[in-house]
């Protein structure tokens, strides 16, 4: 019987293309945080995107285009805009209000903004809603979405090699195998690092509300409803892309002093109406 063995060629391969991919990539700094990244896309890839992804879910929703709570998403989207200083001016903002029972919101690559009617009972006042959508804003700004495009690739890259290396071993070892390093990149990279990005994208959210004149403060009693109305039900932290309410509304209180620190004096900016 043939012996079957492990490959280590396929992988060191996978291995070189993978640190091509990722050192080969831009590196771009956070304006906030200071933390230095690379992405997988350019600016203006980002922004294409995005701009594409905002037409077909704006051509399959329902939108609200008139009274208070129009109003209401608008007038935030202005000051939250104005209050992300250089590092937004070159983004085109636009905001649209969907008709939905979803309790979500997104801002896509470029400033594309999609706020969903099912959240507002949790956001109840201008100050909730610019703590979801200044936290929405962040994500954009600091181009996660392109940060974690890059890890994925080259995680695909590796488990590729990875597949090529195993390939002489039975099929059920094999497997077994790939399971193991599946779980291992998306327990031990993946999702560790999109909590990292909601972390961040937590502290430039409070950072935008101060700078905008609302209340930081506010975040912390929008995910005490957000928390209060799953009943305390949620997957563990370590299953999660985003932190476990606990961790996160911790993590708020600690950050609130120096969120407030960038703007002493409680002012909003001035902004285009």
């Amino acid at each position: 019987m043939r012996r079957r063995k492990l490959t280590l060629f396929p992988i060191a391969i996978a291995l070189a293309i993978g640190l091509y991919q990722y050192f080969g990539a831009d590196k771009v700094m956070n304006p906030e945080t200071g933390r230095s990244a690379r992405v997988a896309l350019s600016s203006q890839q980002e922004e294409a995107l995005g701009l594409q992804s905002y037409r077909e879910v704006i051509a399959q929703s329902e939108t609200v285009r008139s009274g208070p709570d129009y109003e209401r998403v608008e007038r935030v989207a202005r000051r939250l805009a104005a209050a992300t200083g250089t590092a937004g001016s070159g983004f085109n903002w636009q905001v649209t209000l969907v008709r939905s029972s979803q309790a979500n919101a997104f801002c896509l690559p470029g400033g594309k903004i999609v706020v969903y009617t099912g959240i507002l009972p949790y956001t109840k006042t201008d100050d909730g809603l610019a703590a979801v959508m200044g936290h929405e804003m962040a994500h954009a700004i600091a181009r996660h979405g392109s940060q974690r495009l890059l890890r994925s690739s080259v995680a695909q890259t590796l488990m590729a090699g990875a597949q090529f290396s195993l390939s002489d071993l039975e099929p059920q070892q094999r497997y077994a195998v790939m399971a193991a390093l599946g779980a291992g990149a998306q327990y031990g990279v993946l999702l560790p690092f999109s909590r990292t990005h909601e972390t961040e994208a937590d502290e430039m959210g409070l950072i935008y509300m101060a700078r905008a004149g609302y209340e930081p403060a506010e975040t912390i009693a929008f995910w005490e409803r957000m928390q209060a109305s799953r009943g305390g039900r949620q997957p563990p932290e370590f299953a999660s892309t985003h932190p476990s309410h606990e961790t996160r509304i911790e993590h708020l209180r600690e950050f609130l002093p120096k969120a407030r620190s960038a703007n002493p004096n409680g002012r909003a900016p001035a902004v285009e109406r």
